[in-house]
């Protein structure tokens, strides 16, 4: 097998976790979200192992299994959703499938492991009306109105994530065109249609909005706070926290339900799947498909409340 080079100050299963972490950084291009998501759920295991007094080059897929089987059953804590242990045991199966590769590891652990089906849970979604609300919070025409208004009109328009949102550059963006460019996940690039209304507001913030908020200052980013600044996850989440509150929308959404509303609302109006997929950044069809019951859904509310002859016995 071979060893890999000890750092001072790490024990041996942290030189192990931060290796695969910049693998997965620098040759898979993950985000900073999820390998901070990762690194948390592989220090869980190793505290666990070491309770054992086991190690993570010597465990063994019972080892891997009662750690999984310690997340079920709670801890003391509550058990953990199904989706967390999936998302752990995934997490698991790509740290032992790379100490394969870095011939650390002759065999995998995770090879014959199962782990819990994710129970299928649908996003909430804004209905138009709902939208229309939340679109028109935003008051006034001074800068951080207009900023606002330009958000969560651009968010809702092209479908976009938190991070795709804040990390949009003024290059990025094409008015004329009515298009813009947008970062996803594993740093993949897509372009996405921008519509009128998102367009015109964009406009007028660039116009009267962004130039009194930036200052003197040089910054790259589209969306910035007021200090003139780029705009933070925590700066987008609270900007539509504040409007959804004012909107009466505060238990009903985040900054992705935009995201599912805009997919929702194109398949209803007949917008084909792919399409959907591409503007989403779907690297799997499967999940743009999640879209598609929450269309039939809606479309059978609307059905019944409708024809005159559905709830006929």
């Amino acid at each position: 097998m071979a060893t890999i080079e000890q750092s001072p100050g790490l024990r041996p299963f942290e030189h192990l976790v931060l290796d695969f972490l910049g693998y997965l950084e620098f040759e898979r291009g993950l985000s900073r979200n999820t390998l901070e998501a990762y690194r948390g759920d592989l220090l869980q295991f190793g505290r666990f192992l070491e309770e054992r007094g086991e190690s993570a080059l010597e465990a063994d897929t019972v080892a891997v299994g009662d750690f999984l089987s310690h997340l079920a059953a709670g801890n003391g804590r509550g058990p953990a959703s199904p989706a967390t242990i999936h998302r752990k045991a995934a997490c698991l199966r790509s740290f032992y499938r790379h100490l394969r590769r870095e011939g650390l590891r002759d065999s995998d652990p995770t090879a014959q492991l199962a782990s819990p089906k994710r129970g299928r849970k649908l996003p909430r979604v804004l209905n138009r009306d709902e939208v229309v609300k939340l679109l028109e919070s935003p008051k006034g025409t001074g800068p951080v109105a207009l900023r606002d208004r330009a958000l969560l009109e651009t968010m809702y328009a092209c479908g976009l994530r938190a991070s795709e949102a804040i990390g949009l550059e003024l290059a990025d963006v094409d008015l004329e065109a009515g298009v813009l460019r947008a970062r996803g996940k594993g740093s993949k690039e897509r372009v996405v249609p921008i519509g009128r209304t998102a367009t015109r507001a964009c406009e007028h913030y660039l116009q009267r909005g962004r130039p009194k908020l930036v200052g003197a200052r040089e910054e790259v980013h589209l969306f910035v706070n007021f200090r003139g600044g780029g705009l933070t996850r925590q700066g987008l989440y609270k900007i539509v926290r504040r409007h959804a509150v004012a909107a009466g929308l505060e238990d009903k959404m985040s900054p992705h339900t935009l995201r599912h509303s805009f997919a929702t609302h194109l398949l209803a109006g007949g917008c084909d799947l792919r399409s959907v997929q591409e503007m989403l950044g779907h690297a799997d069809v499967s999940t743009t498909q999640l879209y598609t019951h929450l269309s039939s859904e809606r479309l059978k509310d609307v059905y019944f409340r409708a024809h005159p002859r559905a709830t006929v016995a």
